[in-house]
């Protein structure tokens, strides 16, 4: 008997052990880096002279201290939110923040600026830091590692840190629809050329020692509200053409990263789908508890955002940002973002942990 007790406890122990390694087993992702659009800047446009920031009222009234960073929405963003689901840390910091302390280089920034696109022309109207400025700035910033860890150090925080690039969305829905300054493309003409210089900036990030990289697809620009607002009409539907736009953008992306995994040796490049998730949660809204997913918090909810969502204009502001999906006529708000963030960090990250 005795020794039947012992036995059973030894494979207790032994289980136990098992599931001790296996919740180990994820391996260590020292940082989180980011390069893209407002969706994803914590405030580096902050000291631009540019219509694309909002480091003012009533933006971060749901953030901590109630403080208006710069960040696009009413409290965190999804690199905040992906940052301290992954464990990394709780806040993703701009790489212009004035008060950026070394400390924050080692586990990760965002270099992302409101108003940018894979298109350059696209930050240049928006008077916003390119792609390409961004790459400039983490090449910089790769220096600045190497200043703080140390040479080796810096070299593998590099190599196995988890970039994601948000990007595109302001190329199709600002650059060809909104402005027509790309009317020169049709419109499977002009996604070829953003998926290519897409993969023009993948190769450059895998030539200064990146391997891990997700990028979101664009979402369903024809349900966001200022796009209803102009082009959906009296009761202001989503505007198919958009959708069909983010829709074979998103096909041909996610066909280029395919081919470029394979291209560049050992690296991990991924597609995240940001738009099916979106669209359910707007089609399916009140499933998810929200009241209203056609207008913005902010404001009418149907034009205001960046200088025109601010305490002076915007007097008709909701009071419960929950029950809102979009916080101005653009952005998301924090809630949203949680259930848009949730099922990408489950289902996508891990591959590149």
């Amino acid at each position: 008997m005795q020794m039947a007790v012992n036995f059973l406890y030894i494979i207790f122990l032994h289980l136990v052990t098992v599931v001790v390694l296996q919740s180990n087993a994820t391996p260590e992702v020292p940082a989180l880096i980011v390069f893209g659009d407002s969706i994803v800047d914590p405030g580096n446009n902050n000291g631009l002279k540019s219509l694309a920031k909002c480091n003012f009222p009533p933006y971060g009234r749901d953030f901590k201290g109630q403080s208006a960073t710069g960040r696009f929405s009413n409290g965190k963003i999804p690199t905040d939110i992906i940052a301290s689901q992954v464990g990394i840390k709780e806040y993703l910091p701009a790489y212009l923040d004035p008060e950026l302390r070394d400390e924050d280089l080692l586990t990760g920034v965002s270099f992302a600026s409101g108003g940018a696109g894979f298109d350059n022309m696209t930050a240049k109207v928006a008077s916003a830091y390119t792609l390409w400025d961004q790459l400039q700035m983490f090449e910089e910033y790769k220096r600045k590692l190497e200043s703080v860890a140390g040479i080796e150090r810096a070299a593998e925080i590099v190599k196995d840190s988890v970039y994601i690039i948000v990007a595109g969305s302001n190329d199709i829905m600002v650059t060809y629809f909104i402005s027509n300054l790309r009317s020169n493309y049709d419109i499977p003409s002009y996604v070829d050329y953003i998926v290519q210089a897409a993969s023009s900036f993948i190769k450059n990030l895998y030539n200064l020692g990146v391997r891990k990289i997700g990028i979101a697809g664009v979402p369903p620009l024809g349900c966001v509200p200022m796009v209803r607002t102009i082009r959906g009409g009296i009761t202001r539907e989503c505007v198919e053409i958009y959708n069909q736009a983010s829709v074979l953008l998103n096909r041909e992306l996610s066909a280029e990263l395919t081919r470029l995994a394979q291209e560049l040796p050992s690296s991990q490049i991924i597609y995240l789908d940001v738009y099916n998730i979106l669209h359910d949660l707007i089609m399916n809204s009140s499933h998810y508890g929200f009241e209203e997913a056609t207008r913005g918090c902010c404001g009418t909810g149907k034009v205001e955002a960046t200088l025109l969502c601010n305490e002076e204009l915007s007097t008709l502001t909701c009071q419960d940002t929950s029950k809102y999906l979009f916080w101005d006529a653009f952005h998301p708000t924090e809630r949203a973002y949680e259930l848009l963030v949730t099922p990408l960090v489950k289902n996508y990250l891990p591959i590149l942990f």
